[in-house]
């Protein structure tokens, strides 16, 4: 599974409740948003009653040898104040490809730096079995602020990574499914630490060579439904009645989103534009179906 593909499905993790229905900055729950994978400084991750961490750490399996290697991939969006809209800069970090017994011998740090947001990925690696490497990514919020005490969080949201997940690729090695081990590998996966992120293989089912690590919590091989017309951003419904209720907003409901911000205007220009064939995909679709005692009939 090439890059391109898996990051159209992280981007759903990515913009998960970046703008919610009914896509207005005058709607009360479009002004506190970006709950997901949020990584605060730390100076305010530490304070009294803050419960929000500064970092993330996933940690998965991976078979290989000598010249196996790991490509990671970091991404996060960086909120911004502009008014009172709260958009966002999508952030990368990477890739960044090593030599698994590289990691093992010492790890590796890369730091980015951009605007008001400072922070670095470590990678590490440790040899389990002889063929057998568990691979650690921590990505860590090192922000410095003054009078982080004095500050709420909704002033600190432009210093921090939200919706921050990880895309892991290997070459000449294979991951293994933290959710589904084989046997011989179920001690050393129960064994693996995540802290604020999961790991989940992705592409065609069976492939080992990639995977997301999200703060979503997801199972292996996540796929975006093909009748899908575009994002919607708000997992918590589904395509159809999202697309049907858009289609009831008044005009200076219209005007509003539209105005807002670039993604909320590219939902209601797809919306109004969806030919009629397209909407009935979206009232459902019989993918398999098998018997419920899991034999065979």
């Amino acid at each position: 599974m090439h890059w391109a593909e898996v990051e159209k499905i992280a981007n759903a993790v990515l913009y998960e409740g970046y703008i919610l229905y009914p896509y207005r900055p005058s709607s009360v729950k479009n002004q506190k948003r970006f709950n997901f994978g949020v990584l605060l400084p730390p100076a305010f991750s530490a304070a009294e009653n803050n419960t929000e961490a500064c970092f993330m750490r996933t940690e998965c399996l991976i078979e290989g040898g000598p010249q196996t290697k790991a490509e990671i991939k970091v991404r996060f969006l960086q909120p911004a104040c502009a008014g009172a809209w709260m958009e966002a800069i999508e952030r990368v970090v990477g890739p960044a490809a090593w030599r698994i017994c590289d990691l093992a011998d010492a790890s590796r740090r890369e730091s980015f730096d951009f605007p008001n947001i400072q922070g670095t990925v470590e990678l590490a690696a440790a040899r389990i079995e002889k063929r057998l490497y568990r691979l650690t990514v921590t990505i860590s919020n090192e922000t410095r602020i003054e009078a982080a005490e004095s500050m709420d969080r909704e002033q600190v949201l432009p210093h921090s990574c939200a919706s921050t997940h990880t895309i892991l690729g290997v070459e000449g090695g294979d991951f293994v499914s933290l959710l589904e081990p084989p046997d011989e590998f179920a001690g050393a996966a129960a064994a693996c630490r995540n802290v604020g992120t999961w790991p989940i293989l992705v592409g065609e089912q069976g492939d080992r060579s990639m995977m997301l690590s999200s703060p979503i919590i997801l199972y292996d091989y996540a796929q975006i439904a093909p009748e899908s017309p575009g994002d919607l951003f708000d997992g918590a419904e589904i395509d159809e009645i999202l697309t049907l209720r858009i289609m009831t907003l008044t005009e200076e409901e219209k005007r509003e989103m539209r105005a807002a911000d670039d993604r909320g205007r590219q939902i209601l220009e797809r919306t109004e534009s969806l030919p009629p064939e397209q909407l009935m995909k979206l009232h459902g679709v019989l993918r398999a179906l098998r018997p419920a005692d899991g034999g065979d009939r």
